[in-house]
């Protein structure tokens, strides 16, 4: 039974097929042993799949995926490219550089020559996915039976992970900042992407001045109730922006620039909007839930930046960043 992955626009489309991973590719299995007969060290991809088979299952990671949809990339296999990327610290972008055109890849994964890999946001969705479902120690469960099945790992000690933090190469904004640049950074991806709509249709007046430079370049007000408003002037304008693109005669491609969904992201997680009895929509900040408001997301799904979608804010202790956890295992 093989789950597979495939991004479409803001949601995942999956499906359940029965189907295991594929050989490696006769061609690229050739050129691999040409390459390294006798003379080199053989590519950590190839050693891992030639020793180690199908190291993770797709059913392994059933759970986390729904039955509906169209095929796409299985979840194993992506298992085994973050592993490989963490391997060689990559980023997603270089991962599946690596996936479309290092062969020994390409046989570790049973692609062939021609394969066009995946978009580099699949990799993001598919953590989130198994974080969110509790999965990310199922890949090191399974790595180390492998391993003392295989009697390259002593059995009789106990395994452990441990977290090692990393911190993002991204201004650390609050939740204010935050709104305010995400809202920016939309605005100068549909410049980019489409001025002439820019033109015709995002004409308000105060924008220019709002959002020419980087929010956080600026001296933000210091009372709270001006800072309230300046939030609210931000989630209005998001959600302005927002209705301007989903307007039906807007190009339908413009709403899945991932600047703009980062935006409908942030302004959901930090944002409320309802209709009163007049029909009339109002806006209001996400408070937590112990102080009387209407709850924020945990901070492991909350995003922190508009320019790194992975980047969470973080504790360990009395450690404070705004970045990763890596896991590493350790033996006890």
């Amino acid at each position: 039974m093989a789950v597979f992955l495939l991004l479409g626009g803001s949601e995942c489309v999956v499906s359940v097929q029965p189907r295991p991973w594929p050989e490696p590719d006769p061609q690229v299995a050739a050129v691999i042993r040409a390459i390294y007969r006798g003379r080199r060290e053989v590519p950590l991809a190839v050693q891992v799949r030639d020793r180690l088979g199908e190291l993770f299952p797709d059913a392994v990671f059933a759970e986390g995926f729904g039955k509906a949809g169209k095929p796409g990339w299985s979840p194993g296999r992506l298992a085994l490219v973050t592993v490989l990327q963490k391997a060689a610290s990559l980023t997603d972008r270089q991962a599946v550089d690596e996936v479309r055109e290092n062969l020994a890849w390409k046989y570790a994964l049973g692609l062939g020559l021609e394969d066009p890999g995946f978009d580099h946001s699949v990799l993001s969705e598919f953590r989130s996915r198994v974080v969110t479902h509790g999965l990310e120690e199922r890949v090191l469960d399974l790595l180390l039976e492998r391993l003392q099945a295989m009697d390259l790992l002593a059995s009789g000690r106990s395994q452990r992970t441990d977290s090692t933090h990393i911190v993002s190469a991204v201004r650390d904004l609050n939740r204010l900042e935050l709104a305010g640049e995400s809202v920016r950074a939309s605005l100068n991806a549909l410049a980019a992407a489409c001025p002439d709509w820019v033109d015709q249709v995002l004409v308000v007046d105060d924008w220019s001045h709002r959002y020419g430079d980087r929010v956080d370049s600026w001296r933000l007000p210091t009372s709270k109730t001006r800072q309230d408003e300046l939030a609210l002037a931000y989630a209005t304008d998001g959600f302005t922006l927002l209705q301007a693109v989903h307007a039906p005669g807007s190009p339908a491609w413009l709403r899945e620039l991932p600047a703009v969904q980062t935006l409908r992201c942030v302004l959901v997680q930090n944002y409320t909007r309802t209709a009163d009895r007049a029909g009339r929509l109002r806006v209001r900040r996400r408070e937590r839930a112990e102080d009387g408001g209407d709850g924020l997301p945990p901070a492991l799904s909350r995003l922190a930046s508009p320019y790194d979608t992975d980047t969470r804010w973080s504790a360990k202790r009395e450690l404070f960043w705004n970045g990763y956890k890596i896991q590493t295992p350790t033996t006890q």
